[in-house]
């Protein structure tokens, strides 16, 4: 294990990313602690003092916006990516817009997507994808109507880890005057996003994934002018400007962030996204890339083992799907964790269109693999050897 993360008293092999990074960066807990014991003030509930606690704020979203090549003021901090999620598509939708989204898609996407339909006469076309995963860029373009508004896909699947053609996307929804959303929940840190030559209109991201922050933090970033279609979709305290009745009215980014914000996950935040500076998005991805290939040759052409996705590390992030013969996925994940202490994840992942598609909603999903950037290729060879164990018994 790496010295820059922190040790773990536990011993286990943690492959579960896809769902949270762990182990933290060393930088990330000193932060959120450092942050908590010397400077735990609220933004704009205070005197000069406080200031501190803005700074970091500001820091954060400059980190952010320089990452995606937005502009800082329009790097909006929510819980998580969910929220953002949330932010967008309802605060952008409205009755008789038409959405084009995908069978790759999050429930964060496609429950929002499906009560708008439901109470609100928005129209959905849900795009139909390969069997390895991806969506085609012609099947979207075909789906366009004359009321189409809002594309929103994911970058990439967070049950086969396929990465999206997001680029292909964004110059079909320029060329159409579409808004393009992109879930960026499992790339943003491990893959370049430049939301102006991808041609991205709104960006959710997570921090508590490849961004190597703590929970509850994440954002939503805003093309610029969108502040002018989207509708805050919560309404409060801001700490500033306060005798002025309506929301919509207050500046970025306080326009879109009422009540109290998460500053301590925050200050997290910020360490993690320094810590990926300083390491290099590159270096990140080139060793969690080599982790996915070796977990994947190890478990491809293996009697009883079936792999999903693309199999194919240049194509998709260290996610890796599998069933094995005669064990469903709950009870592999189950024995995997309880007697060899490898934690994953299983069952639909809270994308069951994904399962549909890949052909593993009636067994109930997969057993979810993923290996981060503070894995030993040990670690994968001693999960190999645990499932090939499994496999014989």
């Amino acid at each position: 294990m790496s010295e820059n993360c922190v040790s773990v008293v536990i011993v286990l092999i943690y492959f579960n990313n896809a769902a949270t990074s762990f182990p933290k960066p060393k930088s990330v807990i000193k932060a959120v602690q450092g942050y908590l014991t010397s400077a735990g003030f609220s933004l704009g509930r205070g005197t000069t003092t406080t200031q501190s606690t803005g700074d970091i704020i500001q820091g954060t979203r400059t980190l952010l916006a320089e990452m995606f090549n937005g502009t800082p003021s329009r790097v909006i901090l929510t819980q998580n990516a969910t929220l953002a999620l949330n932010l967008a598509i309802h605060g952008f939708l409205k009755k008789g817009d038409h959405v084009i989204t995908s069978e790759m898609e999050h429930n964060s996407i496609l429950r929002p997507l499906n009560f708008l339909q439901k109470r609100h006469g928005v129209e959905v076309t849900i795009v139909k994808c390969s069997t390895d995963g991806f969506v085609n860029p012609g099947d979207v373009e075909l789906a366009i109507k004359e009321n189409t508004t809002m594309i929103c896909l994911t970058h990439a699947s967070n049950v086969i880890g396929s990465i999206q053609p997001i680029t292909a996307v964004g110059q079909i929804a320029q060329k159409r005057g579409i808004v393009f959303l992109v879930d960026s929940a499992q790339s943003a840190g491990v893959l370049p996003i430049d939301m102006k030559t991808m041609g991205i209109d709104l960006l959710a991201f997570t921090g508590h994934k490849s961004l190597m922050g703590p929970q509850g933090t994440g954002g939503l970033v805003l093309k610029e002018g969108m502040e002018e279609k989207l509708i805050p979709t919560v309404q409060g305290g801001t700490g500033i400007i306060s005798d002025e009745p309506n929301h919509e009215d207050l500046p970025l980014p306080d326009k879109y962030e009422a009540g109290t914000h998460n500053c301590h996950g925050i200050a997290g935040l910020k360490a993690g996204i320094e810590f990926i500076r300083k390491t290099g998005m590159e270096k990140i991805r080139k060793h969690e890339a080599s982790l996915t290939g070796q977990l994947l040759d190890g478990l491809r052409d293996k009697e009883g083992v079936h792999l999903y996705g693309p199999s194919d590390p240049s194509r998709q992030l260290p996610v890796v799907s599998m069933n094995l013969d005669a064990f469903p996925p709950d009870e592999l994940g189950f024995i995997l964790d309880k007697s060899f202490e490898v934690i994953s994840r299983t069952g639909l992942h809270c994308a069951p269109l994904t399962h549909k598609r890949i052909g593993s909603y009636p067994l109930g999903g997969t057993v979810r693999l993923s290996p981060g950037y503070f894995n030993t290729p040990d670690e994968v060879e001693r999960v190999l050897e645990i499932i090939e164990r499994i496999r014989n018994v």
